[in-house]
């Protein structure tokens, strides 16, 4: 039986100019569609595909390459609207190996469609268990041969005949991996900056009408100063002529010359047609401030994914639906494509918000502070361009150094954590995140549910190194300073001023912080003089153990403000040392405290010490992430194919999934290095003891049954059963307590003495796996001692993971006891990682109880649960989500 049509193979995909296009598999009712591409195919291109001249297909090749069977034979198609541009292929040679071959557009060569081809059938080949490629190509033929070249795969040449052999394992590497995370970040950021810094735009809904949204939006388009042309669309505009002084017309198709952005706010049920007629005209990206998508309910999501679908296959990014718009202060640019009366200060800070009822209070607080953006971005539904998008483009913004995400809900968990891992190594990446579970998700979001707890939410972002607040005040607070002062280049801390009451205060919050302070506060007299405290000021910048300054002012009947303001400007400008303030009460970068323009040497100014302090802890913790060494994913030796065989077997038989056998657990653990201490189960007293005496003693005594499993202190666990006698007694008790329930007992040898831990992982449906660690206790687990990472980790992602918990120093010689082997531990919760990072199907998986020993660990038992997966958010082939 050949497999059904494999819908989940289709995507929409960004190409290398950052223009997006379709590709699916390839339908018999494409006929048409591959004679029309054929026929613009270049006889040089088709001598490269086929090796001699192949003027035109016959009706048995078009029957050939159409009617596939997605396992043997499988098609993939680019297009761009409802043209074919693309086409690639592979021929099943063996079990294992696949013939490969792609024939691209003359028009549209050079724009990546070769390298996504054959990432998504390199997936596609592996799922049907192909493991390798072999490709012929002519030696003129350059462009292919670059194209497997740079794939990132380990290549092997020949040359026979005059034609080049090439064979490859498509199985991912390191490599390939970064290869298509590079080319997917160009191609993403790119995708966004044509969405941002057009050339020239059209607002189509605009009317005369004064209080229209298209109007408006047309007005704070003129008003910001935009660079390039600007017209306006309205049905009417026959009559209409002009709209607030530029020329309308009935269409966008009507706009002479070029148009790279629409700005859409007409009624929902019209937005699809001018889509249509922006697909006519090329524009390059699509804002939509029109509502009445996803957030109304079943309908709008339909024509809200109609919308996305139209936009995508020709080429175009969206902001929105139901956007607020976005502001792009660039001189080169100015514009404001938002419903924001004012353009922010030009600055350095990036800001995506999901919400667009907080833009316009948003954007206000950012001039109330006295802070500047280089860009604001609004995505209302985030049907399409997302904050993911924007940290692609915000990384390689020269005009961008801090960036600010006020996120309610996760698409693409896992993808986020990559990119902003990467990004948070050259510039902070300050987060608001609504909401510590699943809930309050905004209606119009598609997001999955998380079954994840908020610990593990709050693991992502440490592991990514964002700076996570609890509020849009605190959000602001960080981003300043970390858009006005250097990093600290440690976490000690000096504060002066001149009063006693506030750098008490001071002192207080570094402590609870964790930072330590200097020596004792600095307290100049209450009517100190300007000079004095320059004084003062010169001294603290001079010590080179103080790497932070807290300086607290409040206004006294003599000292003048201004000059106080200008000296503690002046220094912090001339050093090198991070300082914060609480200067008369002030919030923001005020005027007085700037040096020059704002920016790289003001100082930010908070109400009270503890705000100051609390924005200087997150700023120092940021920095301390960034100087650690980034660490390294291990290469380990694992048979995938080996676990991958027992799912599947397991899986096939049992669709629904199921808890896995003992013998099965070991088929699972045993590739990836994992082996359980051997257990005996017994049903009766009398196995019981034959297996004591197989084993040898002394050997422990178990309940398994979920109500008493890892219960020693119900005394369902026993150990270091020395002898028959004990056995029996414990037998006895054991099923004394369990009553009629079976207890499911099983006997082990006793393992060496130790300190017991728990690890496992969890498949979620938003993150993927979670890896969990903790030390074994009824203690423990009711104070929710555990730590938290999604995988891949790094070696310092699971030593982090093993001194983050508060029973950690029991494993490094609490109170005298000998250190245990910490290095043990790790390396299992990297095995763990990988399994769990390899098999989404293992849904669930416990290794508990595992004894940690001086030397070495014995994992006791293990439980894992098996069950169907979803396609996780974040998968090894380029594509747009939706």
């Amino acid at each position: 039986m050949e497999p059904p049509y494999p819908a989940h193979w289709e995507a929409d995909v960004v190409l290398r100019d950052g223009a997006t296009a379709h590709l699916r598999p390839i339908a018999p009712d494409d006929a048409d569609r591959l004679v029309a591409f054929y026929d613009r195919v270049s006889d040089e291109s088709k001598y490269f595909r086929f090796f001699v001249p192949y003027p035109r297909l016959s009706e048995r090749d078009i029957a050939r390459f159409t009617d596939v069977d997605h396992d043997a034979r499988v098609g993939l198609i680019v297009l761009s609207g409802e043209d074919m541009i693309a086409v690639g292929r592979y021929d099943r040679i063996d079990a294992t190996s696949a013939e490969v071959a792609f024939l691209v557009e003359d028009a549209h060569q050079g724009r990546g469609l070769g390298s996504v081809l054959l990432e998504h059938l390199a997936a596609a080949a592996r799922e049907r268990g192909v493991r390798r490629f072999v490709a012929e190509v002519l030696p003129a033929n350059r462009r292919m041969l670059t194209v497997f070249q740079d794939a990132g795969y380990q290549v092997n040449h020949a040359f026979e005949e005059g034609v080049v052999s090439l064979t490859f394992d498509i199985s991912p590497t390191e490599h390939s991996l970064e290869v298509m995370a590079s080319r997917e970040h160009r191609a993403e950021a790119l995708s966004v900056q044509r969405l941002l810094r057009p050339r020239s735009l059209v607002v189509v809904g605009a009317s005369r009408t004064y209080a229209t949204v298209g109007q408006t939006l047309l007005r704070h388009v003129l008003a910001s100063g935009f660079t390039g042309p600007v017209y306006a669309v309205n049905p009417g505009a026959a009559a209409l002529a002009e709209v607030a002084g530029v020329a309308a017309y009935a269409s966008v198709a009507e706009v002479p010359g070029q148009v790279d952005l629409a700005i859409l706010a007409v009624p929902p049920d019209q937005v699809l047609p001018v889509v249509a007629d922006c697909a006519v005209k090329q524009v390059r990206g699509l804002v939509v401030v029109s509502a009445g998508f996803a957030e109304t309910g079943a309908r709008g999501r339909e024509a809200q994914q109609l919308l996305v679908r139209s936009a995508r296959s020709h080429g175009m990014r969206v902001l929105g639906p139901n956007s607020f718009g976005f502001i792009n202060t660039d001189p080169q640019v100015r514009l404001n494509a938002s419903l924001a009366p004012e353009m922010p200060p030009s600055g350095r800070i990036g800001f995506f918000s999901q919400s667009g009822a907080l833009g316009i209070a948003i954007l206000q607080a950012v001039a109330a502070r006295g802070m500047g953006l280089s860009s604001f971005v609004s995505a209302g539904n985030r049907a399409d361009v997302s904050g993911n998008d924007l940290l692609q483009f915000w990384e390689e913004d020269p005009a961008t150094d801090v960036v600010m995400l006020y996120l309610e809900s996760f698409g693409n968990p896992r993808k986020f954590a990559r990119l902003a891992r990467r990004l948070a190594r050259r510039k902070p990446v300050v987060v608001v995140k609504s909401g510590r579970s699943a809930h309050g998700i905004p209606v119009g979001h598609t997001v999955r549910a998380s079954r994840a707890p908020a610990e593990a939410m709050d693991a992502l972002f440490r592991q990514a190194g964002v700076i996570r607040t609890e509020n849009i005040h605190q959000l602001f607070d960080v981003a300043a300073l970390l858009d006005t002062q250097p990093l600290p280049a440690g976490d000690r801390v000096a504060i002066l001023g001149n009063s006693d009451a506030l750098g008490a205060l001071a002192f207080d919050a570094c402590e609870s912080w964790g930072l330590p302070v200097v020596g004792e506060p600095l307290s100049l007299r209450p009517e100190a003089s300007a000079d004095e405290f320059r004084q003062a000021l010169a001294a603290v910048f001079e010590d080179p153990t103080v790497d932070s300054v807290v300086a607290v002012f409040i206004p006294p009947l003599l000292a003048q403000d201004e000059e106080v303001a200008a000296v503690l400007a002046a220094a912090a400008a001339k050093g090198t040392k991070t300082v914060v303030s609480t200067f008369l009460g002030m919030r923001g970068v005020p005027e007085q405290l700037r040096a020059g323009a704002a920016g790289k040497g003001a100082v930010p100014s908070y109400p009270t010490p503890e705000e100051a302090v609390r924005a200087l802890a997150a700023a120092t913790r940021y920095a301390q992430w960034r100087r650690r060494p980034a660490g390294v994913v291990p290469q380990m030796d694992v048979d995938v194919q080996a676990a991958r065989a027992l799912v599947d077997q397991v899986l096939t038989e049992t669709p629904n999934g199921r808890a896995l056998r003992r013998p099965e657990i070991s088929r699972l653990l045993n590739p990836y290095g994992l082996s359980c201490w051997p257990s005996t189960p017994v049903a009766s007293l009398q196995e019981a003891l034959g297996a004591a005496e197989q084993l040898g003693y002394p050997v422990a005594l178990k309940a398994t049954t979920p109500r008493l499993r890892h219960r020693v202190d119900l005394g369902a666990v026993r150990l270091d059963l020395s002898d028959p006698e004990e056995l029996r007694h414990a037998y006895a008790a054991i099923e004394e307590l369990a009553g009629p329930e079976d207890a499911g007992l099983v006997v082990q040898r006793m393992a060496p003495h130790g300190l017991t831990v728990v690890i496992g992982s969890t498949e979620d449906p938003l993150l993927g796996p979670i890896v969990s660690f903790g030390v074994g206790g009824v203690a423990t687990d009711l104070l929710g001692d555990r730590a938290f990472r999604i995988p891949p980790l790094t070696d310092l992602d699971a030593a982090e993971m093993v001194t983050s918990v508060r029973a950690a120093p029991l494993l490094f010689g609490y109170r005298g006891s000998d250190p245990l082997d910490v290095d043990a531990v790790e390396r299992v919760i990297l095995q763990v990682s990988r399994l769990a990072d390899d098999v989404p199907e293992v849904s669930q998986l416990e290794l508990n109880p595992v004894v940690v020993c001086r030397q070495g660990l014995a994992v006791l038992g293990a439980e894992v649960h098996l069950a169907p997966t979803v396609v996780r958010t974040d998968t090894i082939r380029r594509s747009l989500p939706g």
